[in-house]
């Protein structure tokens, strides 16, 4: 069976700027926007990771108001973006998830802003996406990034998202963004060039 690509927000166990290990709070955008990219690129679920049972209610309150509230009619599309949405405890409880539900094996790739050594390619992981041998699970940070126990854990730590400068601090929106672009959308740079 072919594999699918996984994504995982985790707000736990994260750093905050002084290295400690916290759990941050759901953001309404990361949410939405999220949801949004996931359902753009074709991802199969998008995992909110978060033990706090106040903030797992809170990610219900929003999913029911866009998929059975007044949302649901007001903007259908959004409810569509929300479906594949689901809320965990854990990384292992949405690696589980997974597992139960899927025959290819798991594969997880931890993000990250720093460089770390043996890292992976963006082009080295696109490779085994493509080739739909495995389930992948990447995990995204909240926070100042995901807990290097976290990191630990996986198969795989993805190279770092870079621009030209010396500023490295993206919101955690615009690096799915990125990635999931980078991993799973058009090779743009493969058509032929237009005369426009």
């Amino acid at each position: 069976m072919p594999g699918k690509l996984y994504i995982a927000l985790v707000h736990y166990p994260v750093y905050n700027k002084n290295s400690q290990e916290i759990s941050t709070s759901v953001t309404n955008l990361d949410l939405h926007d999220i949801a949004r990219m996931a359902a753009t690129y074709g991802v199969e679920r998008y995992f909110v990771v978060h033990p706090l049972e106040a903030q797992q209610r809170l990610v219900g309150e929003v999913l029911q108001y866009w998929r059975e509230g007044f949302g649901s009619q007001y903007n259908p599309y959004r409810g569509q973006a929300f479906d594949r949405l689901q809320v965990v405890a854990s990384v292992e409880e949405a690696a589980r998830v997974i597992e139960e539900s899927e025959e290819a094996p798991l594969v997880s790739v931890s993000t990250t802003a720093r460089r770390c050594e043996g890292s992976v390619s963006f082009t080295r992981v696109r490779e085994m996406v493509e080739r739909k041998e495995h389930n992948f699970l990447l995990l995204f940070g909240t926070g100042w990034g995901l807990a290097q126990s976290v990191i630990d854990r996986t198969d795989y730590v993805l190279e770092p998202v870079e621009g030209n400068g010396d500023y490295n601090h993206l919101s955690v929106r615009s690096a799915v963004a990125i990635v999931l672009d980078r991993l799973l959308g058009k090779k743009w740079w493969l058509a032929p060039l237009s005369s426009g």
